[in-house]
Order: C-alpha cells, then sequence, then structure tokens
C-alpha cells in the first residue's frame, strides 16, 4: 500500500496522502441549507484523507435537487461553512467545496414553486426526487435562454468567492452525474441549436465559461474539476462517452487545474467503456479517480501511474480513519444505506475508528 501514502502536489494543494475523500451528499444541512457543528464533525472525523471534497453545494438560490443539502451563496451559510473548515484545518486536514448548480435535478417544491432550467426542456424520466410531501416526479425543467447563461456564470464566480470567505483550501467544479454543467456536455441531454449545443466544443462551452470565471476567483491552482462521462444516473447519456471523455481532457490542460476528478464508471452499468486511459493519456496534470475501488486497486492504479490518487466514497463515510485501517490492513466498517440521508449523528459522525 506504500504508493497511496505518498504526498502529492496538486496545485498549491498539499496532499498528505493519494487517499481522498470524494464528496457526498448526506442531506444534514436543515432546511436553510446551512452547514453546521454536525456537519463540522463530521468532516473533522475524516480530516486524514489526503484531501476533502465536500459535498454538492448550492452555488446560488433556486437550485436545490435534495431539499437539505448545503448551499454557499449566503453569507450566513459562509458562517455555517467556517465551522466546518475551522474543524478540518484543526484536525490537520485539508479541504475543498463541491460548487453546484443541480439543473433539471431541481423541483419546484424544493425552490419556492420555481420550474429548473437546462439546456434543453427534457425530462429526467427514470427516478423520482425526494420533497417535503414524498416522493415525486421530476418535472420537464425550462430550457436556459442563450442571454441568461451569463447570471448563472457569474453565480459560479459569487460561490467560488463565498467559498474562499468560508476559508476552504480551494473549490471543486461539479461537472458530473447529471446536474446542469453536465447536462451541457452530453448531447442525450443537450439538443441546443445556438452557441451552446451541437459540437463538443460548444456543449463544453458552458464548463470552460464556469472555470475561467471560477479561476478568476481562485488561481488555476486551487480549482478541480469533476466530471462522470459514463454515468447514466439522472437519466444521462451520451453517444460517445469515451471520445467525449479523451477530447475533454486534451481540452482542460489549457486551464491547468489542481487535479481532474473522474468517475470511471456508470452507478447502473447502462453506459460501458474504459474512460481512464485516454483520459490519462490526454490530461497532463494531476488525475484522480474514483467509483468502486478496493484499497488493493487503488494502490495498484497509483503504482502504475494510471492515475495520481484515489477518492473513496461511502468506505470514507463508513471508517472515518480510513487511511490508518489501509495503511493497518484492518477491516473496514460496513455502511448503513438506512442512514445515508437521514437526519442527526446516526450513520454519520457514529462510525467507530479502528481503535474503537
Amino acid at each position: 500500500m506504500s504508493s497511496l501514502f505518498q504526498p502529492l502536489q496538486a496545485g498549491a494543494l498539499q496532499a498528505a496522502n493519494r487517499i481522498w475523500m470524494a464528496p457526498l451528499t448526506r442531506t444534514r444541512a436543515g432546511e436553510e441549507h446551512l452547514a453546521n457543528a454536525l456537519m463540522a464533525e463530521h468532516y473533522a472525523q475524516r480530516a486524514s484523507a489526503g484531501l476533502l471534497i465536500a459535498e454538492a453545494t448550492m452555488a446560488m438560490p433556486g437550485c436545490s435537487a435534495f431539499w437539505r443539502e448545503p448551499g454557499v451563496h449566503s453569507d450566513a451559510q459562509v458562517a455555517g461553512w467556517r465551522l466546518v473548515t475551522d474543524a478540518v484545518h484543526a484536525a490537520g486536514g485539508r479541504i475543498v467545496l463541491q460548487i453546484w448548480h443541480g439543473g433539471r435535478a431541481c423541483h419546484p417544491d424544493l425552490n419556492d414553486g420555481r420550474q429548473p432550467v437546462a439546456p434543453s426542456a427534457l425530462a429526467i424520466t427514470n427516478d423520482t426526487v425526494h420533497t417535503p410531501s414524498g416522493k415525486v416526479p421530476y418535472v420537464t425543467p425550462r430550457a436556459l435562454e442563450e442571454a441568461e447563461i451569463p447570471g448563472i456564470v457569474e453565480g459560479f464566480a459569487h460561490a467560488a468567492r463565498q467559498a474562499m470567505a468560508a476559508g476552504f483550501d480551494g473549490v471543486e467544479v461539479h461537472g458530473a452525474n447529471g446536474y446542469l454543467i453536465d447536462e451541457f456536455l452530453r448531447d442525450g441531454s443537450n439538443q441546443r441549436t445556438d452557441g451552446y449545443g451541437g459540437t463538443r466544443e460548444k456543449r463544453a462551452r458552458f464548463l470552460f465559461e464556469v472555470l475561467e470565471a471560477v479561476i478568476a476567483v481562485w488561481g488555476s491552482d486551487r480549482v478541480g474539476l469533476r466530471l462522470s462521462p459514463l454515468n447514466s444516473y439522472n437519466d444521462m447519456r451520451d453517444s460517445d462517452p469515451v471520445g467525449l471523455a479523451g477530447w475533454l481532457a486534451g481540452e482542460l490542460n489549457r486551464f491547468r487545474l489542481a487535479y481532474l476528478h473522474l468517475m470511471r464508471g456508470d452507478f447502473y452499468n447502462q453506459q460501458k467503456g474504459d474512460v481512464l486511459t485516454p483520459v490519462r493519456a490526454a490530461w497532463q496534470g494531476v488525475l484522480v479517480t474514483n467509483m468502486g475501488y478496493s484499497a488493493e486497486e487503488a494502490a495498484a492504479t497509483v503504482a502504475s501511474g494510471q492515475a495520481d490518487a484515489v477518492a473513496f466514497g461511502v468506505p470514507f463515510l463508513a471508517n472515518p480513519d480510513l487511511p490508518a485501517r489501509i495503511r493497518a490492513g484492518a477491516p473496514l466498517n460496513a455502511a448503513d444505506p438506512a442512514t445515508f440521508y437521514s437526519p442527526g449523528p446516526a450513520g454519520y459522525t457514529d462510525y467507530p475508528v479502528w481503535s474503537q
């Protein structure tokens, strides 16, 4: 496992090891979308990760897709996140904030009756959304007017400034999992014929504009990006996901990001292919991969140079001391899916460390 315990310089971010914590939405922020002391405890418990990537966080009002997920657009939300960053730094950790717009995965019941927006008026049809009144179908979004897009780009820039005020070490732009940026990238959800649709270059334009705006706040060496070219979650697909992944990786080099975070597979196993190999070949920076890795596979992946770090999701949820367990070959706690999205500490801050 020695490859996982080498330090890694990712832009200006210094990671003590190659075992990173993937962003995990756990809806503990309450209906006001405020990070809180419980969340501070959760993240501080996991501060031994090479880098903590905090959960999907609303970049602007009106883009809630999970009901109780956190935001960062208000001053009160910044104060809540400051509890988290202070606790993580006191524990010796490093943490970045994943900034996000839910796109068509939002619902009027979560956003004061507002119709969700998307690149095209295509609804999610293979799932339902949790609301205060229970699970309900997704609604058909409104296709964004081209003139509206700069305002959303500025919303990401505002979120980046707010994340800096909250004490984060950087930000990760959420370009994955069927949310707004990903919806623009993939041709299954983007049927536009204007300057933001059609060719790969036009579909990627929104992502590139967001990156430019966020980099203007932080500098490129503290900005990461997450992509999921294969993942069909949120009713997503693309006609050529492997080709899109490799092309994007090459185009992204000009941004000189701190890291690129690649989800290698599909939650539902509908789209298959090897996206890691073409991305590694085209991308010249730090590459972090994610989805279903054992410690042994992660170590082999890093040792071979196929990736520079591996982000763990559920294993880090259930094992706050995951790096120590991996180093010692200790058994792992099993995660409890019944508490993934429930309120309170159960299944969130009560998983025992190895010494217990």
